[in-house]
């Protein structure tokens, strides 16, 4: 009861009229950057970091929230209309939502999409507002020692899981980790990695390492991979009022509480993100068809669009219960997120909801509003997101470098941080173009810095014994969990791999612009 009357307070404040203007802008703006190929939810929050520090906390967290939501809407425009999915968790919605459009069906796709994303974001979202409370009361629990543990499970499961190999994925976290090092020590004031250089002294913004990696080096990563000329659109025509008919909501409404039971759950364990949910939600959905609907798998089923499409929007959801509880993002666009808390000195974990409940309780409240404000928007004005799609490339991935480098410099309002941007991007191009996943990089460079706090205060309660470290209950059990999380994501990874080699036997697979340093 107490977690129902906080959610109403939460709703007495994400429903005053300026915040709902802040939920509108953000889901607009988030729909807007999915429906673009190559540009992400991560990238957003990173571009726009800088020109929200003047918003009050509860403000600029209603807009990231937004922004998030909305990107997982957005995505599905792109896959269905143009075959080109903006990240992995989209490859499944472009192999049936495209044949559909091919066979006149594209409005039907985007209305399955676009409803089931509604449903999923729902109930997920009542999931979170249950969930993730009494996750926080355990975790009040822990202290120095169980908090390691608890980083050592976020540093080895995003390193070895995010991403197809295993080593790049630590490589990646390791290159994050050093990064966070660079600066001054905290216990003996001594530099460190700074190479004599002052402006290295108090280290490198998390903000201009994060818009270099997410901006500057998938812009360059993207537009080396976009093909020349027109950008065909398939079109889409009807009133949207009656793209679904009885028949198609019939064969929908399961697969879009079926793809939410299954997203959710995937998304709260770190077992390689929302594209494991699609994928598990796409192979169950065919081994569920029977008869006439089995065989139109591969060739434009609508179950093959609303299963994983809600599985995607659900898995979103899911992954807000780390983040929040314990303080440990699983996605790209999560570590944003907790960037973005970082910023107001706001440290999302244990005591997150007893500190700042009054905040935590507006943002999920936000997730409802700006669920319902998806809905209305995405249907009706489908034909602005179409025509979104026909911006020239050079004049979008040209913008997206000015306005990086502008907020890049207002961090600390020197050219030197120009430079580091332009450096770090460059970075962030060849490891992208090398298979070596972002998300890693980003996590260790913002989790390592608690690390090294927690750490530090583990040994001193310990006097330096290291076996501390394992030794108490909900560390062991901590450990324990790990390797079952192993377990659980290498076989989900398995299956994922197994469905993607059945599906390339049967389909063409669509070309996939990864926007979260996917695969």
């Amino acid at each position: 009861m107490d977690n129902f009357m906080a959610l109403l307070e939460g709703f007495s404040v994400a429903m005053q009229p300026m915040y709902l203007l802040y939920a509108l802008g953000g889901v607009l703006v988030g729909t807007a950057v999915g429906v673009l190929p190559g540009i992400g939810p991560a990238m957003t929050v990173a571009l726009l970091m800088p020109i929200t520090y003047s918003l009050d906390p509860t403000a600029a967290i209603i807009v990231f929230a937004g922004i998030y939501y909305g990107g997982m809407y957005g995505g599905s425009t792109t896959s269905i209309l143009l075959n080109t999915p903006g990240e992995s968790a989209s490859i499944v919605t472009a192999l049936e939502g495209n044949k559909m459009a091919k066979a006149g069906r594209g409005a039907a796709a985007l209305a399955t999409a676009a409803i089931g994303s509604f449903i999923a974001g729902t109930v997920a979202t009542v999931l979170l507002s249950f969930v993730a409370p009494y996750v926080a009361e355990f975790a009040v629990q822990i202290g120095p020692t169980e908090y390691v543990a608890l980083m050592i499970v976020a540093f080895l499961t995003v390193g070895a899981l995010l991403g197809a190999s295993v080593l790049r994925g630590l490589a990646s976290l390791a290159l994050g980790l050093f990064i966070a090092l660079i600066g001054v020590d905290a216990l003996t004031a001594q530099q460190r990695y700074t190479f004599g250089n002052p402006f290295l002294a108090d280290g490198i913004d998390v903000v201009l390492v994060a818009v270099a990696l997410f901006a500057v080096g998938e812009a360059l990563y993207v537009a080396s991979r976009l093909r020349h000329g027109p950008v065909k659109v398939i079109p889409v025509a009807g009133r949207w009022t009656n793209w679904m008919r009885t028949e198609d909501w019939k064969r929908s409404w399961k697969p879009w509480l079926r793809g939410t039971f299954i997203g959710f759950p995937v998304g709260t364990i770190p077992a390689g993100g929302a594209d494991v949910a699609t994928f598990l939600s796409y192979a169950s959905e065919r081994k569920l068809a029977k008869g006439e609907r089995k065989k139109q798998f591969g060739k434009g089923a609508i179950e093959g669009v609303a299963g994983p499409e809600s599985a995607n929007n659900a898995a979103a959801a899911g992954v807000l219960v780390p983040l929040l509880t314990l303080g440990i993002p699983t996605t790209a666009t999560a570590a944003m997120m907790l960037v973005a808390f970082q910023r107001y000195n706001i440290q999302p974990g244990p005591l997150l909801f007893e500190v700042e409940g009054a905040l935590v309780w507006a943002l999920i409240a936000s997730l409802y509003v700006g669920n319902l404000m998806l809905l209305v928007l995405n249907l009706p004005l489908v034909g602005i997101w179409v025509k979104i799609l026909q911006i020239p490339r050079p004049y979008l991935y040209s913008g997206i470098m000015v306005f990086a480098a502008m907020g890049a410099f207002s961090v600390n309002f020197t050219p030197v941080d120009v430079f580091v941007l332009l450096v770090i991007g460059v970075l962030g191009f060849f490891m992208r173009r090398y298979g070596y996943p972002i998300a890693p990089m980003v996590v260790g460079l913002i989790l390592g810095p608690i690390f090294e706090d927690q750490l530090r205060r583990s040994l001193a309660i310990s006097q330096g014994d290291p076996t501390a470290l394992v030794s108490t209950p909900i560390a062991a059990t901590i450990y324990a969990v790990l390797i079952v999380i192993f377990a659980l994501s290498f076989w989900l990874k398995k299956r994922q791999k197994a469905m993607e080699s059945e599906v390339a036997d049967e389909t063409p697979v669509a070309t996939v612009e990864l926007k979260e340093g996917g695969k």
